[in-house]
């Protein structure tokens, strides 16, 4: 005989699970230590989401992210977690939540509706009602982990000690199953694509979790075909290559006005605040190449789809584009000239404020000199919400899937730390960094001593310019101001000292031409196992790429 608590967690270290974050108070926890898995005590309960949401982003899915929250009859636990829950099911995260469920004949005593809620932002939601199911549950949690669109998976467990004979059942892991296209759909999609005369690929992260940049760019190549990715794809497409159009900003919004073909591969096709849409959709075709048929004629008008696998997508594409063109592919030379071009006249924009030697200290001229340290194949890099987002995915440039995570569609503050902890476990040997504002690094005190406990060396970036609310009355528009704005500045706070206490190696830097040496030292002092901080005393510059509109 074996406790629920017991069997779940000799599953997980059958899965490969090798740690699990938390917020010490969920019952399967002791069973966890008992088997030796590591546990990273989060100081609330969204950040253990967030944790595990982070770990299984930067992997791709390859390891999943794993938590544990606080639930049954009290779910102050679950409520918390449920902003880091939603965020991970609006971005597709396939993270394994486990929390106490609500025993038999206890659903009355709350008004909190725990299973419903749950329901809303999980792909699965498992109530382990009898401990002989046990098993079966952790089977199918990683099952639809592993399979399909990703997203969050939540196990409720209502009686961890109740005890089951595992030999009725014994455990065995899951695996992943995947599926390549109808050749006839990848036929007719390379038809429209010969057909068009200006066609553009739109990517997302589909590309990244099916491990297809590499099939990705070789279809490119062959097909001369200009390359946007979402901000969550960014670095899926190295974006130093000549057929990158990026993320955002004019130049991507005049090529995606001028095409007259979507080829889109990963992605749902569904603008929000952070991804674009596509312009005069109906006097286009749009091509959906992805997993989820929902995503089909959703928003635009679907003239073809092809369902499948995005590595298997984009191999019979080559294959298919290869055998129409005798092997010699379809060639447009003058978009290179284009886009060169076009790319030139947006970097402009930013140029002067990257070399900027003014005081404050602009921000771009941070993210310049960060560029200019940092290996942009060999390290990470990732933004807090707002003006940092919006900033960095304008001008920063990553070569490798996941060397830049952009995030999100829920777009939670204080989402950096955790990421950039998950980033740094995933990869000890690369750089961490995280680029934050006011906001961002309010959010976040409460568990910037974790990196410190756990040793974990990464780097916090503030960007500080008083800009906690926006740039004062007028900047979020009608109803917003002008009573929400004013906060604690950097000339009242001086937020390097108090962070220095918890551990972190910290600086505050006023003066321009120090920015690139203090970057250095902070990295330095990663090397050596010491987080990192240093505040970086700038102006409030809201320039960046917009994004399209319908």
């Amino acid at each position: 005989m074996i406790s629920v608590s017991k069997a779940i967690a000799k599953a997980l270290k059958e899965e490969g699970i090798k740690w699990v974050s938390t917020f010490p108070v969920c019952r399967v926890n002791n069973a966890l230590g008992e088997e030796n898995i590591p546990m990273i005590m989060m100081r609330d309960d969204r950040y253990a989401v967030a944790l595990a949401d982070g770990f299984s982003r930067v992997t791709a899915g390859k390891e999943i992210g794993v938590c544990t929250v606080q639930g049954d009859v009290n779910a102050a636990g679950i409520q918390v977690a449920y902003a880091g829950l939603a965020q991970a099911f609006e971005d597709g995260s396939p993270i394994l939540c486990i929390t106490d469920g609500i025993s038999s004949g206890d659903t009355e005593i709350s008004q909190f509706d725990v299973t419903a809620s749950l329901k809303s932002v999980t792909k699965w939601y498992g109530y382990i009602d009898k401990p002989e199911r046990t098993h079966e549950f952790i089977r199918r949690a990683f099952t639809m982990l592993r399979n399909g669109a990703p997203g969050p998976v939540v196990i409720a467990v209502p009686d961890a000690d109740a005890e089951f004979d595992e030999t009725l059942d014994p455990y065995f892991t899951s695996k992943s199953y995947k599926y390549a296209p109808d050749p006839a759909d990848i036929k007719e999609a390379i038809k429209l694509v010969m057909d068009a005369e200006n066609p553009i690929m739109y990517i997302g992260e589909g590309v990244v979790y099916a491990d297809a940049a590499d099939s990705l760019l070789e279809f490119a190549e062959l097909s001369d075909i200009p390359v946007i990715t979402t901000l969550k794809a960014k670095g899926g497409f190295p974006e130093s290559h000549p057929l990158s159009v990026g993320v955002r900003g004019s130049h991507t919004a005049n090529f995606l006005r001028d095409s007259d073909l979507v080829l889109s591969i990963g992605s749902s096709l569904s603008p929000g605040r952070f991804s674009h849409a596509i312009p005069n959709a109906t006097s286009k075709r749009i091509i959906y190449c992805g997993l989820n048929e929902l995503h089909i004629n959703k928003m635009f008008p679907t003239n073809h789809a092809v369902l499948g696998d995005a590595l298997f997508t984009l191999k019979a594409l080559i294959e298919e584009l290869k055998n129409k063109t005798s092997g010699k592919g379809r060639s447009d030379t003058e978009i290179f000239k284009n886009i060169a071009k076009q790319r030139a006249e947006d970097n402009a924009i930013y140029e002067p404020a990257m070399k900027s030697s003014d005081k404050p200290i602009n921000p771009y001229r941070v993210y310049s000199e960060m560029m200019k340290i940092l290996d942009p194949e060999n390290s990470f890099v990732t933004h807090e919400s707002g003006n940092t987002r919006d900033q960095l995915s304008t001008v920063y440039q990553t070569e490798v899937s996941r060397g830049f995570l952009g995030w999100g569609n829920v777009s939670t503050l204080g989402f950096s730390l955790p990421v950039a902890m998950a980033a740094k476990i995933a990869s000890p040997e690369r750089p961490s960094i995280l680029v934050t504002g006011e906001a961002g690094v309010g959010y976040m005190l409460g568990n910037l001593e974790v990196p410190v406990r756990e040793s974990i060396p990464i780097t916090v970036i503030h960007i500080s310019n008083g800009g906690f609310s926006g740039y004062g009355p007028g900047f979020w528009g009608k109803g917003h101001d002008p009573y929400t704005h004013e906060v604690l500045t950097y000339e009242t706070v001086d937020m390097s000292k108090m962070i220095k206490e918890l551990g972190f190696y910290t600086e505050r830097i006023t003066e321009p031409e120090d920015v690139s040496a203090a970057i250095q030292r902070a990295l330095d002092a990663n090397a050596e196992g010491k987080s990192s901080y240093i505040e970086f005393i700038c102006s409030q510059y809201p320039v960046y790429g917009g994004w399209v509109s319908k």
